[in-house]
């Protein structure tokens, strides 16, 4: 009776199956391959390194663009009329595409730096082209609707552009361990040496662009700490609306307890002359006209008169909605005064401001053109006393004839000379309608600068190495915490930062080459012709039918071990076994096969028993 045995003991290497399995979908040794990667397959790998650099860059859009959600949410409800949190969606399939590709892009890495053929399979193909068109699709969309956005990214690069140089360093100067390997294990003679070559070539000029682009990096937060300006006054932009309803009377008290130097709003006028508080054309978001005028409730805000305001709740909404993720953070106490806020009118705020000692800016919104105060809506609402006006220019006239007396405040972009001929001497910008050198400029001009909507502590910062006066805030609870620049370095500092990091870099790269080189030279000399990760080692002789043999010959890939024996050739002809290459068996028959088959491992007619061992 003939006992079989198996011939081959592999080694077990979990990690690499699971590489190889879940990119590839090739879990089998036999499957794999180290021959170089295909045209195509070299193709999908620049497509998946593409798809990763445009993710990136749309991710950290987004991650930077939190100062102004509440904006963008604001443009969706001024196309749709309905009121939702659009930036939820948005960054759900952002943060699990770019998590998608990240991980793609690690085990492509992992491929390349074991020596195994690139083969992403077709489902992953499918799920890097569907990532790569929406993310495409997106930023269309985004250029061509919210398009000012974009000048978020050169702006937060003066917060965390030295920081992301020192990341990208260590990056690049990472993947140099990969390059050298490549590089080491690459023959001169060899026709895939063009690959290597070019990938190295790619890479010195990439960490050479790394070493230089400090010199490109400019931040007001590279200063003599000497020369900072006093702390910017924060103005709180209707109230503190995180934490209460916007343009509510709870929501000014709320502002003023976090130190808030100003109080910013928007005014409509009512149909009886009467100024109130309200940004919207219509009382549908921020009230509950639905249930108390379900008629009337597309009308404007200002064809309703102030006994009708009054009927209506402000404050309910809030607490539905929770805009600002925040209503989980309020006292039972607080959301029992949210649920009864009323519309504010305007002499209520500047009562409240005239207690505080605080300063006031609104923006009056003209009513539509049957409106009984169309021509009169200034005259209605100078006859309360101000303390700061902000109108357009060709109002500047009028106004300063009806109230000399007021602080004029310009919304449009204009020179020091030209506000000072108007008599102008504050201005109210988006903040990236000006730069650090503007800002300069009108403070050296006497020009009081307020820049809106600033609600994240690293846009204060910048803005405050820069010099701005003032700044209008969403967010005054976040900013009130904001006591000194999150970061503040002196320029030779900053400089000899940079120098070392480059400096470490460039002794570590340099190390990674020549410890690559000098592995690979010494695994030359061994005798061993090629490097394989896989090792397969022969364990004993066995029986087995000619169909057996050829499903063998159709798997295994036979190849090179190091124990102690220059090649798998000397070891099986050392035990009298037949060779088996990645072609095919070998040529050379064993003295005692007569038959005319080239596998003769079973005992036949024609062939004597096979020798014992």
């Amino acid at each position: 009776m003939v006992k079989h045995q198996p011939l081959q003991v592999y080694e077990r290497q979990l990690c690499l199956s699971c590489i190889t399995g879940i990119y590839g979908c090739r879990w089998k040794r036999y499957q794999r391959s180290h021959d170089d990667t295909t045209k195509w397959e070299l193709l999908w790998s620049l497509i998946l390194l593409f798809t990763f650099c445009l993710l990136l860059v749309w991710f950290y859009f987004w991650w930077e663009a939190h100062n102004d959600y509440n904006e963008f949410n604001w443009f969706l409800y001024n196309h749709s009329g309905e009121w939702s949190d659009g930036t939820v969606p948005i960054l759900a399939t952002t943060a699990a595409g770019f998590t998608y590709i990240a991980f793609l892009m690690v085990l492509a890495l992992c491929h390349i730096a074991l020596g195994q053929q690139l083969n992403l399979h077709w489902l992953h193909k499918i799920g890097v082209t569907a990532a790569l068109l929406t993310t495409i699709v997106g930023v269309i969309s985004i250029n061509q609707t919210w398009g000012q956005e974009w000048d978020v990214i050169p702006i937060s690069l003066q917060a965390t552009g030295p920081f992301l140089h020192i990341g990208a360093l260590a990056a690049v100067t990472a993947l140099s361990w990969i390059v050298a390997g490549q590089v080491a294990r690459s023959e001169k003679t060899s026709l895939g040496q063009i690959t290597p070559t070019l990938a190295s070539l790619v890479f010195r000029l990439v960490l050479l662009g790394l070493y230089v682009v400090p010199l490109y990096i400019t931040s007001p937060c590279i200063m003599d700490p000497t020369t900072l300006k006093q702390r910017p006054d924060v103005i709180g932009h209707q109230g503190a609306p995180m934490l209460a309803p916007e343009n509510t009377l709870w929501s000014f008290q709320r502002a003023l307890q976090m130190n808030v130097t100003g109080l910013e709003a928007d005014v409509a006028i009512s149909v009886d002359g009467v100024p109130f508080l309200m940004r919207d054309r219509t009382l549908q978001r921020t009230t509950d006209v639905e249930k108390v005028f379900p008629d009337r409730q597309k009308d404007d805000a200002s064809h309703f008169n102030w006994t009708d305001l009054q009927q209506l709740n402000a404050g309910q909404w809030f607490l539905k909605d929770d805009p600002f993720w925040t209503v989980r953070t309020l006292s039972p106490h607080e959301k029992d005064l949210i649920a009864n806020q009323s519309v504010c009118s305007l002499e209520q705020l500047l009562k409240l401001a005239s207690y505080h000692n605080s300063t006031v800016i609104f923006s009056l919104r003209r009513p539509p053109r049957e409106h009984p105060c169309y021509h009169s809506w200034i005259n209605d609402t100078l006859e309360c006393s101000l303390f700061l006006f902000m109108c357009h220019c060709v109002l500047y006239s009028q106004v300063r004839r009806l109230a000399p007396g007021l602080i004029q405040t310009s919304v449009e972009k204009q020179s020091p000379e030209s506000l000072h001929q108007y008599g102008i001497s504050r201005l109210l910008l988006r903040y990236n309608q000006a730069s650090t050198q503007e800002i300069r400029n009108y403070s050296q001009s006497n020009i009081n600068l307020t820049l809106y909507t600033i609600n994240e502590p690293w846009l204060y910062s910048v803005l405050w190495c820069s010099g701005v006066s003032s700044v209008s805030s969403e967010a005054p609870h976040i900013l009130n915490k904001v006591p000194y620049p999150i970061w503040l370095m002196r320029p030779d500092e900053y400089c000899l930062m940079w120098v070392s990091a480059d400096l470490i870099s460039f002794a570590v790269v340099i190390g990674i080459f020549i410890f690559q080189n000098y592995h690979m030279i010494r695994y030359r000399m061994s005798g061993m012709r090629s490097y394989n990760p896989e090792q397969i080692m022969l364990s004993a002789a066995v029986r087995r039918s000619s169909r057996d043999l050829n499903v063998m010959k159709e798997k295994l890939i036979f190849s090179e071990v190091g124990n102690g024996v220059s090649s798998a050739d000397e070891l099986y002809a050392d035990n009298g076994y037949d060779y088996y290459t990645n072609q095919g068996i070998t040529r050379r028959r064993r003295q005692h096969c007569r038959c005319s088959h080239h596998s003769c491992f079973s005992q036949c007619e024609v062939c004597p028993p096979p020798l014992s061992y």
